[in-house]
């Protein structure tokens, strides 16, 4: 997948620490997937909630973080909206962030 806005990550993990090696490993296995429908995220992260317009919440840190991505399946691209926390998250509106 091409992840866009990467930096969005690096900001965040910079102002919180604890995140940046679990955030590090999860981009790197995203930049190998090839996710052409949601079941092939579920069926490595089975955790992962699969919300309206092609939104994606991974748990992230032991579900301490929460990081949402909309995805275009067919040009195999993965646009991060939000990462946060988890009391962050509680206050967006996952599927029109």
């Amino acid at each position: 997948m091409r992840i866009v806005s990467r930096k969005t990550l690096r900001y965040f993990w910079e102002q919180h620490p604890k995140a940046q090696k679990p955030l590090e490993s999860w981009l790197e296995d995203a930049k190998k997937a090839l996710w052409k429908t949601p079941n092939d995220i579920k069926n490595v992260y089975q955790n992962v909630s699969i919300v309206a317009n092609n939104r994606v919440v991974f748990n992230i840190k032991g579900n301490d973080d929460r990081l949402v991505l909309a995805i275009n399946y067919e040009c195999g691209i993965a646009y991060i909206r939000f990462i946060g926390t988890h009391k962050e998250y509680d206050q967006i509106d996952v599927t029109t962030i």
